[in-house]
Order: structure tokens, then C-alpha cells, then sequence
């Protein structure tokens, strides 16, 4: 198997599986009991939060945990009013665009490379909008926005309403989900005041994520019960999995700058593989904002979808583009944004590389991909 879907699902790690096994097991107590092993998980628990919050140069109590990035989305919103706006980029992922549709909310446009036109959004932050959602890098394209830049932004229309005395807030939340393992991340440096993360992309649990929610923000919980986070997701503590979830960011730390490298070296060798094909290749996003990990490649004339069962009888997998987006058959909106027509759309895939890859396999996998792609341009063309 050559796996080149890592923007979809990556596997937990066995250091991660070995963290989370006690919990599971023998300390499987329930942190909000009151005995001493419970106190002891609790603990755990804790430092656990901890060790989440400081990959982003956070304190533990400023973080919520949820089931996932699509929860702590959600929750993130609740942060506007019933008469607030939200605006999001029209190329964020669907956890985004379906929730803000609760909303009065209208989406800032992108460029043919996926990055933000920080005019158009300049253009329509009225002193309603009480809310702006970039994603750090997007998840199909690996397109890595100016999140500092949007900050900046924000800011300065912040004091533009101060001085005219418009007290209507300007929050800026970003999901981090898609560049949690390869870009330095802090919460300060980029100007957000709520980020959300998913630990099921840095070979972490699935249905683990965090939501960072900075000081003076104030959300209202989705769920309601025992009183859990700080009063913001009730439910009993998924110890096991922020264990795990803090496991997999402290072994990615220290790494990601050597991890950058390496995809950067993969992805040029896969790229001098595809470019061989009969059908000239078109590879999208921002080749100098992009996540080192992605390939996004587009054959013109090709049916991706067909391409994708040709890869998958020769081991080889990869998507058309997000998971969710694929399982309803909808061509991607994301590709749409950017300009594409019907027929790039048909023949565009996401490659996204990750720990399951090597020099070797990736080799192998442009081959495969370069000889499938050449038989069904054959077939096309007689």
C-alpha cells in the first residue's frame, strides 16, 4: 500500500497507542469523582491540556476540548451575537461553511492560487461583522493564508470603530487543523483570538480536537449537562484521547522544520514523475504559501474519479479532494473558487504526503500514477 491521502486521516502512532492504553484500562476513572485515582486521572487530564495548550503558546485553561475541529467550529461561532456577521473565505472547509449558514455571514474572496484578496475583505467588514474565520492552510489546496496579515487588518479596524465610538467586537478565529504538523504555531504571533485543532492529523485519536478560545472572549455551550470546560462542553473528559492528542504534538515539535524538508524533497521527486505524463499536469495552490506536504494536481480531460479506483487496484490511494466533500459526489467547491472549470474540476486529485511515505514509495507512486494517468489518456483518445 502507498498511502498519499495524509490530509484526510493519518495512523495513530504506537507512542501515541501506548500513552492512551492506561486510561482505557486501569485508570479509567472518571475525573470529576472525588476519590484519589480519579484526582490522579484528573491530573493526567490536566497536563495533558497543558502540553495542547503550549504547542500554541496557550495556558491549558484557555483551551476547550471537543470531539474534533467541526465541534470546536462550532462552538467558536456561538462567540456572535444574533444581529452579528460572520465572514469566512469561500475555500474554507464545509465544519465552516455549514455552521456560519446559522448565521447572517458572507464569504471573502480568494485568487486563483487560494490565498485570501484581503481587499475584498477590507471591502466588506461593516460594524456589524462581529466575526472573521481564515483557515491556517487549506485543506485541499495546502494554501497557507496571511493570518498575521488579516490580524493586522482587524486590528486597525478595531481602533477605526473605537475612535468612532462602535463597540461592536472583531473577533478573528482560524482552524488550524490542516498545518498542525508542519507550521510553528502560536496564538500571539498570528493575532487570533480562537483557533481550532484536530488531533486525527498529526497521528493523534480521531474525534479529539481542541478549541483555543482567548481572554475576554465569551461563547455559549452547545451542549449542555455537568458543567465540564469551564461550562462550555459538558460531557464526561475524553482523558484516553487528549492524552493521545497531546502525546502526538510533543513527538511532532521538535521535528517540524527537518519534517518540512523531507515532504519538500518528496513532493519535487513526485512532481518530476508526474510531469513525464501524456497529459501535461496542472499543480495547484501557491507554490510559495503552500504546506510542504500537498501535491494538488490537476489532468485536464481526465476522469479523477475513475483515476482514483485505477490507483486504488494497484494500492496506490489518494482523493479528489476533501474526504467529506467526496462521499457526497459534489464537485469541490474549493476548485471552484479558484477558478477552475468543469473540466480541470473532473480531473483534479489531492495528494497529500505524510508519515506512511518515504523516497522509495513515493517513487514508485509517481510511476504508478504517470503509467495510470497515460493509459487513460490512451483510452480517451483511442
Amino acid at each position: 500500500m502507498i498511502y498519499l491521502d495524509h490530509a484526510a486521516a493519518t495512523p495513530v502512532s504506537e507512542k501515541v497507542l501506548k500513552a492512551m492504553i492506561p486510561f482505557m484500562t486501569d485508570n479509567f476513572f472518571n475525573p470529576s469523582s472525588a476519590y484519589l485515582p480519579a484526582v490522579r486521572v484528573r491530573g493526567a487530564y490536566e497536563e495533558a491540556k497543558n502540553t495542547i495548550a503550549n504547542f500554541i503558546g496557550a495556558k491549558g485553561n484557555d483551551l476547550v476540548i471537543t470531539s474534533g475541529a467541526t465541534e470546536a467550529n462550532a462552538l467558536a461561532f456561538t462567540a456572535v451575537s444574533k444581529t452579528g456577521k460572520i465572514l469566512v473565505l469561500e475555500t474554507e472547509h464545509a465544519s465552516v461553511l455549514e455552521n456560519v449558514k446559522k448565521y447572517n455571514s458572507k464569504t471573502v474572496k480568494v485568487d486563483r492560487t487560494g490565498l485570501i484578496d484581503l481587499i475584498d475583505l477590507k471591502e466588506k467588514i461593516d460594524d456589524n461583522v462581529e466575526l472573521v474565520s481564515v483557515s491556517l492552510a487549506n485543506n485541499e489546496l495546502g494554501t497557507i493564508q496571511p493570518l498575521a496579515e488579516v490580524s493586522q487588518i482587524l486590528k486597525e479596524i478595531r481602533l477605526d470603530r473605537l475612535k468612532r465610538g462602535v463597540t461592536t467586537q472583531l473577533l478573528l478565529h482560524s482552524d488550524a487543523s490542516q498545518g498542525i504538523a508542519l507550521l510553528e504555531l502560536n496564538v500571539a504571533r498570528l493575532g487570533v483570538d480562537l483557533m481550532s485543532l484536530n488531533a486525527a492529523k498529526v497521528c493523534g485519536p480521531k474525534g479529539v480536537g481542541a478549541l483555543y478560545v482567548g481572554h475576554g472572549v465569551r461563547l455559549n455551550p452547545i451542549t449542555l449537562g455537568g458543567g465540564q470546560e469551564r461550562g462550555l462542553r459538558a460531557g464526561t473528559e475524553n482523558v484516553a484521547g487528549t492524552v493521545g492528542f497531546a502525546t502526538a504534538l510533543g513527538a511532532i515539535k521538535d521535528h517540524s522544520s527537518a519534517t518540512r524538508k523531507k515532504y519538500t524533497t518528496l513532493v519535487e521527486n513526485l512532481k518530476n514523475e508526474l510531469i513525464k505524463a501524456r497529459v501535461e499536469p496542472i499543480f495547484l495552490g501557491n507554490s510559495k504559501h503552500q504546506l510542504a506536504n500537498f501535491l494538488p494536481v490537476c489532468f485536464p480531460g481526465l476522469d479523477a474519479e475513475r483515476l482514483i479506483f485505477k490507483l486504488e487496484e494497484k494500492e496506490v490511494y489518494v482523493s479528489t479532494g476533501a474526504a467529506c466533500s467526496a462521499s457526497k459526489g459534489e464537485p469541490s467547491h474549493v476548485l471552484r473558487a479558484i477558478g477552475l472549470t468543469d473540466k480541470e474540476i473532473t480531473g483534479s486529485l489531492r495528494i497529500s504526503l505524510g508519515v506512511l511515505n518515504n523516497e522509495d514509495n513515493i517513487k514508485e507512486a509517481g510511476r504508478i500514477i504517470r503509467e495510470t494517468v497515460n493509459d487513460e489518456y490512451r483510452r480517451i483518445n483511442g
